[in-house]
């Protein structure tokens, strides 16, 4: 069976859900640019990883909410390992437990910043470089939402459930925008993973915590998350575009 190996960008790749997804792209022998912000020791871990598994790398830092470092990642990424072929808009932050009534207006403006407004700068560098009548060599475009979207978060997160919403609405509208230029446009919607996101937020063990009820009855780990977002690149799912898909333990 032919190889077919793939360059794929993944915003926020050094930790959590996006180092799980960088790893086992590289396993595949799979190019991927990772970009950061302010860990760099956590990046270039990943980036050798990725390197010992087999894959070529970059770690590049930069803020999503950016636009002038957004450009200029795609554009080091597309410099140093070529023509992406994907890219998964992961970088995304969460704030401490609290009902909507007692959030400050920093607190808010911090989150739609990153989650909303960064997203869709990461969204928009990928729909100028992937299409083919724009050069590119089409591809796909995995954005990661939350199962928060469906819950709500009440009296946690109900600004972070917010922010992950906007991610379902773009996968279903961009997708139909890049459809007919070979891109796809999917997102992928996590729910209780054991990652250091809800330690950010104030919880450590809030994935351990809530994930024991769910229908499964663990929380899930990042790499089986993972493997939802490489199907989701892979050209297995050449038919599968505009779709959000949970990985959510039955939550």
């Amino acid at each position: 069976m032919r190889t077919v190996t793939k360059t794929i960008l993944i915003t926020g790749g050094s930790r959590g859900i996006g180092r799980a997804t960088a790893l086992l792209a590289a396993s595949k022998g799979w190019s991927v640019a990772i970009t950061y912000v302010e860990d760099t020791a956590a990046a270039e871990e990943t980036a050798a990883s990725i390197e010992a598994l087999g894959g070529r790398s970059v770690a590049l830092r930069g803020n999503v909410s950016v636009e002038a470092d957004v450009i200029g990642m795609f554009d080091e990424a597309e410099r140093r390992l070529g023509k992406l072929d994907g890219v998964v808009v992961n970088a995304g932050i969460v704030a401490p437990p609290s009902p909507l009534a007692d959030m400050d207006a920093d607190r808010l403006r911090r989150i739609f910043d990153i989650n909303v407004f960064g997203a869709y700068l990461c969204a928009r560098q990928a729909a100028r470089v992937l299409p083919r009548d724009r050069g590119g060599k089409g591809g796909s475009i995995v954005l990661i939402s939350s199962a928060a979207v469906r819950i709500g978060s009440p009296f946690e997160y109900v600004d972070y459930a917010g922010s992950k919403a906007a991610m379902d609405t773009l996968a279903i509208g961009l997708s139909k925008e890049l459809a007919g230029q070979g891109v796809r446009v999917n997102a992928v919607r996590p729910g209780l993973i054991e990652t250091d996101i809800h330690a950010s937020g104030g919880q450590p063990d809030r994935a351990e915590r809530i994930g024991k009820t769910t229908p499964i009855g663990r929380a899930g780990r990042p790499e089986e998350v993972a493997e939802a977002i490489i199907w989701l690149l892979s050209d297995a799912a050449s038919y599968t575009t505009g779709a959000v898909l949970d990985v959510t333990g039955g939550r």
